[in-house]
């Protein structure tokens, strides 16, 4: 059989059946790719309202962290003033307890001095004078009527703790004196207050007087606590036979070894005279310092009643 030949048409029936169902495909294709569009068009609508949220959130942050630095700042400046109002208060409670121990040095101070000028008072209003020299131990007053008047003064650390104290006493002490013929003031060595009247008595005026106030306000020497060399030296130098003196001992505080031999030196360098009476009557103040012992008082109670004297020890 003899074969016949065909001529090929692309445009024929099957080839339109296939070029339909791709053209089909594709609008299929694009009918169900749309919802997607649709999709990302809506997630992106999203997106950008987060965005939006999220800046105003970070607006937020921003102001509060604004709020919060302020409210630090405030609360800075409140501890400040705190801190400056405690300050105050503190200066305030150290003035108020100084105040309150000036209060209680003062009201000791009169107390002190009440009972000095009281055992003076008393000494001056005693019995008339006897012909012999024996001391009255039941009237226990200073009798404040000699010429000359020596004190001696320990300048000690414990004492210059106290020396407002101390130099109000001396003032009183003198004072109770309204007239001698000199007086003197050395330390418990020996050591004369003003060194150009070692020797020799300074007189009483009251220029004088203030001068001398004002040189012990401020006066420091060397002591070792103990009145002895002061004591020799006043009755070296200064008591005479033929003059009347009084030596006033100040001290808180005796650092010798012993008493008795002590006290009986100073007794025997302290001699009775013809007339009876002795080179100088011994008295002495005690003072309680923050270093004191009972050693001081001790020594001058025995001290003063060998030698014509009283012992006065005043209170805290």
């Amino acid at each position: 059989m003899k074969r016949r030949n065909r001529d090929l048409d692309i445009f024929s029936l099957s080839f339109l059946d296939v070029i339909s169902c791709g053209f089909g495909a594709v609008v299929m294709l694009i009918l169900i790719s749309k919802p997607d569009i649709e999709a990302s068009t809506s997630g992106a609508e999203d997106v950008s309202a987060l965005l939006a949220s999220l800046a105003r959130v970070q607006s937020s942050v921003t102001q509060i962290k604004k709020e919060i630095v302020e409210e630090l700042r405030t609360l800075q400046q409140l501890s400040g003033k705190s801190e400056s109002i405690a300050a105050a208060s503190r200066e305030l409670d150290k003035k108020l307890k100084s105040l309150e121990e000036k209060n209680a040095t003062m009201s000791e101070n009169i107390a002190g001095l009440s009972l000095v000028e009281e055992k003076l008072k008393q000494a001056s209003l005693s019995t008339p004078k006897k012909n012999n020299t024996q001391r009255d131990i039941e009237v226990g007053g200073i009798p404040v009527d000699s010429d000359y008047v020596v004190f001696i003064v320990d300048t000690s650390g414990s004492m210059k703790g106290i020396w407002g104290r101390v130099t109000k006493e001396i003032i009183n002490v003198l004072n109770i004196h309204p007239e001698v013929k000199g007086f003197q003031i050395l330390n418990d060595m020996g050591t004369s207050l003003i060194s150009g009247y070692e020797g020799r008595w300074m007189p009483d005026t009251q220029s004088g007087r203030k001068r001398v106030t004002k040189l012990f306000k401020t006066w420091s020497a060397f002591s070792n606590s103990s009145p002895v060399e002061g004591l020799s030296m006043a009755l070296k130098k200064y008591a005479k036979p033929n003059i009347t003196t009084s030596i006033y001992v100040f001290g808180d505080e005796y650092s010798g070894s012993g008493y008795d031999s002590v006290i009986d030196t100073v007794t025997k360098q302290n001699r009775r005279l013809s007339s009876g009476r002795r080179l100088a009557k011994i008295h002495a103040v005690g003072f309680i310092s923050s270093g004191s012992t009972d050693r001081f008082s001790v020594l001058m109670r025995e001290m003063t009643l060998r030698n014509d004297g009283t012992f006065i020890a005043l209170p805290r």
